[in-house]
């Protein structure tokens, strides 16, 4: 374990951030890594509970008292190893993940947990740096080859838990470049993505193949897929947005919260131009940037996307920033509703929040007003949460408490409801829930011989951390589908 009684003597220390002055004019990552020495202090808080809850609390399961105790003792090198046991891709974790294991840290109690996430990042920045990531070449080959559609989180899992036992996979991609949700929905200053290609080239050198600019269903024929490959596994993610239908929405200046984001990653990409989201053939059509300078925003949705929203509107010069929330708000720090060790729902204040953005709670949107065809302004109305005699909330509008916010442009970031149906699932014909997700079984299998399906995709949309588990779990039940038996963790 870590040093005796320093989980006393040492407090936690987070990761500077860059000032918002700074970080607000560009694009970069926010965190400052602390020192070696520092990740090695912050490590021997760590107590190697004899019950570990962290290790409960991540869906990966992540062995995280072994390598806290591996970094405290200097080891860096075992701790690489026994973090990669678990995690493919801790590069992406420890940046994106709302650290569900130090939620569930047995510190948290009554102290501050020990930092899982930073300790995590300092970990797989210290194994590029050092060169202990490298690519692990499969010495034989199976003869199986399997299709993986979609590059997001479970698709990247998948294709590397069911190449690194010697199947031939082949990753196709629609966008332009690999990386799914995390190149075109997470904001640079989140994930820069040198740190997507960074890994791709790891894959790429252990023999995984990736296909771009390849919508299966559209233009490669499903029959074609089903016929060169052993297995193919669904990882298209969750990508039909929620809707606001009320009065006034076809204006123009109102876009989902992905349209916005993607049209932002690529401009800091450099891509040309940004394929809007819409179902149906138009998808394949529209393409338009969107920028934010000198407007006044309102993002409709107060989760994480809708904070990236905010975040992304301030660097382009936003002239003022509103989230809307039809939730109320949440408390400063857990209490009885929410015992530990489960994940508290308490008031997240994100770096983009303290970059400057009013947030208002229990607020619903009735109508936008516009002339000419452009909006002008939106007419919201307040809301009480009350518990019905079963416990369970509702809400209803308070009278005369309809007021009114100028804007120029709306973003809608309130979740996604399925996955889109147009072209590959269409054409699967694959049986649906009753959400519009993929159906399988308790195997991750559809109900179309030799195709299964993993990730939002399957479940609805989710965290990251969920989906890597997704896919690795689909991994491990693709090779037992393809060999008989597996000896990967899933």
């Amino acid at each position: 374990m870590g040093k005796l009684g320093a989980f006393k003597s040492v407090q936690r220390k987070n990761f500077d951030k860059r000032s918002i002055e700074d970080r607000v004019k560009d694009c970069k990552e926010i965190y400052i890594p602390l020192e070696e020495g520092e990740v090695i202090e912050q490590a021997s808080r760590c107590m190697s509970c004899g019950t570990a809850f962290c290790n409960w609390g991540c869906p990966l399961g992540n062995i995280a008292p072994d390598w806290n105790d591996m970094v405290y003792k200097g080891n860096f090198k075992k701790a690489y190893d026994r973090l990669s046991y678990t995690n493919n891709f801790p590069e992406f974790t420890s940046r994106l993940c709302p650290a569900l294991c130090e939620a569930a840290c047995a510190l948290g109690v009554n102290r501050k947990a020990v930092s899982i996430r930073e300790i995590e990042y300092s970990i797989i920045e210290k194994a590029f740096k050092m060169g202990y990531v490298e690519p692990k070449i499969p010495k034989v080959r199976t003869g199986k080859r399997v299709a993986v559609i979609g590059s997001g989180p479970a698709g990247l899992a998948a294709s590397a838990d069911l190449n690194a036992v010697g199947h031939s996979v082949t990753v196709f991609e629609k966008e332009d470049k690999i990386g799914g949700i995390l190149r075109y929905g997470i904001p640079d200053f989140k994930l820069e993505k040198g740190i997507i290609d960074r890994r791709i080239n790891i894959l790429k050198q252990e023999g995984i193949v990736f296909k771009t600019n390849t919508n299966i269903g559209i233009d490669i024929e499903v029959k074609e897929l089903l016929e060169e490959f052993d297995a193919v596994v669904l990882a298209g993610g969750s990508s039909v947005p929620r809707d606001l239908l009320i009065k006034g929405r076809e204006y123009k200046g109102i876009h989902f919260a992905m349209d916005y984001l993607k049209s932002q990653n690529r401009s800091v990409s450099k891509e040309n131009g940004a394929e809007l989201q819409i179902t149906g053939e138009e998808k394949l059509k529209n393409k338009k940037e969107i920028n934010a300078k000198d407007k006044v925003v309102v993002v409709i949705g107060g989760g994480d996307t809708g904070s990236d929203c905010v975040g992304t509107a301030i660097r382009q010069r936003a002239k003022k920033v509103y989230q809307l929330e039809i939730m109320p708000k949440p408390p400063i720090e857990r209490d009885e509703t929410m015992p530990w060790p489960t994940y508290p729902r308490v008031l997240k204040t994100t770096t983009s929040h303290e970059e400057g953005c009013e947030r208002i709670w229990s607020v619903g949107t009735k109508e936008i007003i516009g002339e000419e065809g452009n909006l002008s302004e939106i007419k919201c109305v307040k809301l009480q949460w009350n518990k019905d005699e079963k416990g369970k909330f509702c809400m209803k509008e308070i009278e005369g408490s309809e007021f009114y916010i100028k804007a120029d442009l709306i973003i809608l970031a309130m979740g996604f409801l399925h996955p889109d149906h147009y072209g590959l699932i269409d054409s699967l014909k694959v049986k649906l829930d009753s959400r519009g997700n993929v159906l399988t079984d308790d195997y991750f299998k559809t109900t179309i011989d030799k195709v299964f399906a993993a990730g939002d995709l399957r479940t609805g949309q989710s965290l990251i951390v969920k989906a890597l588990k997704e896919g690795k779990a689909a991994a491990k039940n693709v090779d037992e589908y393809l060999m008989g038996e597996t000896f990967l963790k899933g």
